[in-house]
C-alpha cells in the first residue's frame, strides 16, 4: 500500500494476500476438489480409496469421513469442507459423503451466479430460504418407527451398510448393532437416549465377520493374574476396586534399621498380614471375582488364589465404568467401604483365548447398561473396515433412538426436495429465486452421482426420476441394481431423518461460510534451519 507516494508496510515480509474475485474462485475450487475426491465412493456401487500415510501404513476404505480425516490438506477452504464431514460424523455418524458433495455443488452453483454479477450475500439469503423449505418438506415426508419394529430398524441399518464392503456379513453386523443399541437405551425424563460410550468394541484378528458376537456384559483385554486362580466362575459376585492390593509406600523417604534378624521376619509377616486382611475383606463380603484398577501384590495374588477368587489387575478406567454399568456393581476406592451391596453380578466370568491373546469375558448380566461387541475378521484391513462399518451402523441406530423418523433413500428425498423448492421459488424476487433454484439443482447431485457410480446414464435417470415424482409420489428413487426407478419404501431402502437434515444444514453452513470470504491473508511459513554437512558454526 502507498500513502502520498510513500509505501506503508502492514503485513510481515513473505505474507501472501488474495482478494476479491480471485480469493472466492480459489476457495470454491479447493472445496470442489475435495468433493470430487469422495464423489466416487457414494452408494452401494461406490469405489474404494487406498490411503498411504507418511510411515507407509495403508487404509482401504470408502468411508467419506475416514478418507477426509486421513488426508493431509493444506488449503484453508478445503479444511472447512473437511470440518463439514467431521461435524456430520460426530453428530449422526453417517451421511458424510452426501454432506460434502452437496456443499461442493452449492459452491459450484454459487460460482455460476457470481459470474452473473449476483452478490454472495444475495446467494446466501436465497440458499437459506431454500434450506428452510427443504427442511419443512423433509419433515412432512418423514415416517415414525417404533423401537420394537426390528424389521424396519434392520432396513435402516442395512441401508447405511449397503455401501460398505462387508459382503455376506452385512446382515449379521446390522443385527448385532441393533441389539447392542437397544440394550443400552435409557430414559431421560421421558426422552429415550443411547450412548455410544456404553458399547465397547473389541477387535481381534481371526475367523470371519459372521463370527463376531454381542456380549451382554464386558470383555476385559487382560488375563487372570495368577495361574492358581479359577479361570471360570459361574454366578459371579464381582468386586470392582479402584485401590491397590499392595502395601503403599510412604510419601516421604524413610530408612528402617533392623539389628535383630527376627525383626525382619516380623516386618515381612506384618506386610503379609495386611494383604491377608484385604483379601479376607473381599472374601467376607461374598466376592468370588475381583477387577482391580491398580496393581495386585504377589502375596495378595497367592491369598486370592487360595480363597478361590478370580482376579484381574490394571483394568482401564473406561472398562471399570463399563463393568459398573453392566454388572450393577459399584466402584469402591477403599477396602473398608466394601460391602455386599457394592458387588456386581454376572452369570459367568471366564478367561478365554482369542487368537494369540487371553481375554476375560463377563457375560450373562441381568440388566446390562453396557455391552460389548467382539469383532472378528480374517485380515487386518478387513477388520478395520468392519469397525468403521459397525460404527456407522451403531450411530444410525443411536440417531433413530434420539429421533425415530426415517425417509426414503436412493436419491428419492433429494429429488423431492429439489422439486418442492423449484415449485416455491417463483414466489420470491428475481435474484433470490435464481439462488433457490441453484440450491435445488445442487441437491440433485446425490441421485445423479448414485447413477454415475452404478454405470447408469445420469441424464436418462434424472429425467425419469423427476417425472416419476410428479406422477407417482416422493418415495421413488433409483434401484441401482437394475437401473429402474422404484418405490424405495417397499424395497427397504430407508435412512434416518436426522442424517438427511444434518447433511443439509452442514453443507449449507460450510458453503455460506466460504462464500462470505473475499480476502485470504496467509502468513509466511517458517523455514527449518538445516545445517549443511561439514559446516562449522561461526563464532562471535
Amino acid at each position: 500500500m502507498a500513502l502520498a507516494g510513500q509505501p506503508v508496510l502492514i503485513l510481515k515480509e513473505g505474507t501472501s494476500r488474495t482478494r476479491g474475485r480471485s480469493a472466492q474462485r480459489n476457495n470454491i475450487t479447493a472445496a470442489r476438489i475435495i468433493a470430487e475426491m469422495v464423489k466416487s465412493t457414494l452408494g452401494p456401487k461406490g469405489m474404494d480409496k487406498i490411503l498411504v500415510d507418511t510411515i507407509g501404513d495403508v487404509i482401504v476404505t470408502n468411508d467419506g469421513a475416514t478418507i477426509l480425516e486421513k488426508m493431509d490438506v493444506e488449503h484453508p477452504a478445503a479444511k472447512m469442507i473437511i470440518e463439514v464431514a467431521k461435524t456430520q460424523d460426530k453428530s449422526v455418524g453417517d451421511g458424510t459423503t452426501s454432506a460434502v458433495l452437496i456443499a461442493g455443488e452449492l459452491l459450484a452453483k454459487a460460482e455460476e451466479l457470481i459470474e452473473q454479477k449476483i452478490h454472495p450475500s444475495t446467494i446466501i439469503t436465497g440458499y437459506k430460504r431454500a434450506l428452510d423449505l427443504a427442511l419443512k418438506r423433509l419433515n412432512e415426508i418423514s415416517t415414525e418407527v417404533k423401537l420394537t419394529d426390528k424389521e424396519t430398524l434392520a432396513k435402516i441399518v442395512r441401508t447405511s451398510l449397503g455401501s460398505k464392503s462387508l459382503g455376506f456379513g452385512m446382515e449379521h453386523i446390522s443385527n448385532i448393532a441393533i441389539d447392542a443399541v437397544l440394550s443400552v437405551v435409557k430414559d431421560y425424563n421421558g426422552k429415550l437416549r443411547a450412548d455410544k460410550d456404553d458399547i465397547q468394541i473389541v477387535k481381534k484378528m481371526g475367523k470371519s465377520i459372521i463370527e463376531s458376537q454381542l456380549i451382554r456384559g464386558v470383555v476385559i483385554d487382560k488375563e487372570v493374574v495368577h495361574p492358581g486362580m479359577p479361570k471360570r466362575v459361574t454366578n459371579a459376585k464381582i468386586a470392582i476396586i479402584d485401590a491397590p492390593f499392595e502395601i503403599e509406600k510412604t510419601e516421604f523417604s524413610a530408612e528402617i534399621r533392623i539389628r535383630d534378624p527376627l525383626k525382619i521376619k516380623e516386618f515381612l509377616d506384618e506386610e503379609a498380614r495386611i494383604l491377608k486382611e484385604m483379601v479376607d475383606k473381599v472374601s467376607q463380603v461374598g466376592a468370588n471375582v475381583v477387577f482391580c484398577q491398580k496393581g495386585i501384590d504377589d502375596a495378595a495374588q497367592f491369598f486370592l488364589a487360595k480363597a478361590g477368587i478370580l482376579a484381574v489387575r490394571r483394568v482401564k478406567r473406561s472398562d471399570m465404568e463399563k463393568l459398573e454399568k453392566a454388572t450393577g456393581g459399584r466402584i469402591v476406592t477403599n477396602f473398608e467401604d466394601l460391602s455386599p451391596k457394592d458387588l456386581g453380578e454376572a452369570a459367568l466370568v471366564e478367561e478365554r483365548k482369542i487368537g494369540e491373546d487371553r481375554l476375560v469375558f463377563v457375560e450373562g448380566c441381568k440388566n446390562p447398561r453396557a455391552v460389548s461387541i467382539l469383532l472378528r475378521a480374517g485380515l487386518e484391513r478387513q477388520l478395520d473396515e468392519a469397525e468403521r462399518s459397525l460404527n456407522d451402523a451403531l450411530m444410525n441406530m443411536i440417531t433413530i433412538v434420539d429421533d425415530n423418523r426415517f425417509v426414503p433413500g436412493g436419491g428419492a428425498v433429494e429429488t423431492e426436495l429439489a422439486q418442492y423448492i423449484r415449485n416455491h421459488a417463483s414466489k420470491y424476487s428475481g435474484k433470490e429465486q435464481l439462488a433457490m433454484t441453484a440450491f435445488a439443482e445442487a441437491l440433485e447431485v446425490i441421485p445423479r452421482t448414485l447413477a454415475e457410480n452404478a454405470g447408469l446414464d445420469p441424464v436418462d435417470i434424472m429425467s425419469s426420476l423427476r417425472s416419476k415424482h410428479v406422477d407417482a409420489g416422493y418415495t421413488h428413487g433409483i434401484n441401482i441394481y437394475n437401473g429402474k426407478i422404484e418405490d424405495m419404501i417397499s424395497l427397504g431402502v430407508i435412512e434416518p431423518f436426522k442424517v438427511k437434515a444434518q447433511a443439509l444444514k452442514s453443507s449449507f453452513e460450510a458453503a455460506a461460510m466460504i462464500l462470505r470470504i473475499d480476502d485470504v491473508v496467509a502468513a509466511s511459513k517458517k523455514k527449518e534451519e538445516k545445517k549443511k554437512e561439514g559446516e562449522t558454526p561461526e563464532l562471535d
